[in-house]
């Protein structure tokens, strides 16, 4: 018999579980969607261990790539877990590791000042995109920066039922006070909307898209999330401690800090050619690379 609560109602209840469950704003609203598209493709049949094989597997034909499928499916199994069917949970694909991320779509440093410049104008935009650069925050995290926060210098961020401390640089926090006194705000949150709320993930996604053109940079390449892993790369250049970093970023485990600071394809492919390894038509190795010996 199908476990299913009516139609109007399940959900909700899913959402009430999904925030008891203590899952951040964003993981919540993502859930939601992978678990409506999830259950109009279950319509009226009932849940059961080969319907959740089929849908895995008509994600997999519809060409989604396997981090998105993993994405999607754990939204799914959470939704079964609340449901009460555990037993019709389906497994992840088996990934490989990633050795390099596609040059095309990550944000380099001079393509973010050139963002930084062409958001001038717009002075809560252009500090926004300067706190998440350069503390590693998340989107979601900005509305723990009040001013009572800056003044003292740092940050206690709560997410994920994790704490953990954001130091400010000194050229930040003066920036976040100069921003506090000029617009007049004397306490609480300092990025916020004009009807007092926090800035999200939507405005600063599209408040961001629109500077591509003027800052002359491929919009792949612009969202919010591209800022915190300018941030790791930047940080792991000069510190070298992934341990560390993934503290700073309040990750729970190394390994997804080890996705923020892969190198590009470009990287790889010099790393390749210095092992010089290539040996020309007379026997000597090629001219054009040098050794690594």
């Amino acid at each position: 018999m199908n476990k299913l609560l009516p139609e109007d109602n399940r959900l909700v209840a899913f959402r009430t579980y999904l925030i008891r469950e203590e899952k951040s704003p964003v993981t919540v609203e993502k859930y939601m969607r992978d678990a409506r598209v999830f259950l109009s493709f279950v319509g009226a049949e009932s849940i059961s261990r080969e319907l959740t094989t089929r849908y895995k597997q008509r994600l997999v034909d519809r060409g989604y790539a396997p981090r998105s499928v993993n994405s999607m499916l754990a939204a799914v199994n959470s939704l079964l877990t609340f449901l009460g069917y555990p037993e019709c949970r389906v497994k992840a694909l088996r990934c490989q590791r990633q050795m390099f991320r596609s040059v095309e779509c990550e944000l380099t440093r001079e393509e973010y000042l050139r963002l930084v410049n062409a958001s001038q104008d717009q002075p809560r935009l252009c500090l926004a995109l300067q706190t998440i650069c350069s503390t590693g925050i998340r989107i979601s995290e900005l509305r723990f920066f009040t001013v009572e926060a800056v003044r003292a210098g740092q940050v206690t961020v709560r997410c994920k039922n994790k704490i953990r401390t954001i130091l400010i640089p000194t050229s930040l926090r003066r920036k976040l006070l100069d921003y506090g006194k000029r617009h007049r705000i004397r306490r609480g949150m300092l990025f916020v909307t004009r009807t007092g709320r926090a800035l999200d993930r939507s405005y600063l996604w599209a408040s961001m898209k629109k500077l591509c053109v003027k800052a002359r940079v491929d919009p792949r390449k612009v969202f919010p999330h591209n800022l915190r892993k300018l941030f790791a790369r930047s940080f792991y250049a000069l510190d070298r401690d992934i341990a560390r970093l993934a503290d700073v970023l309040g990750h729970s485990s190394i390994e997804t800090t080890r996705i923020y600071i892969i190198g590009t394809g470009v990287e790889h492919r010099k790393q390749l050619e210095r092992l010089n390894l290539v040996i020309t038509g007379n026997g000597k190795r090629s001219k054009n690379v040098h050794s690594s010996t």
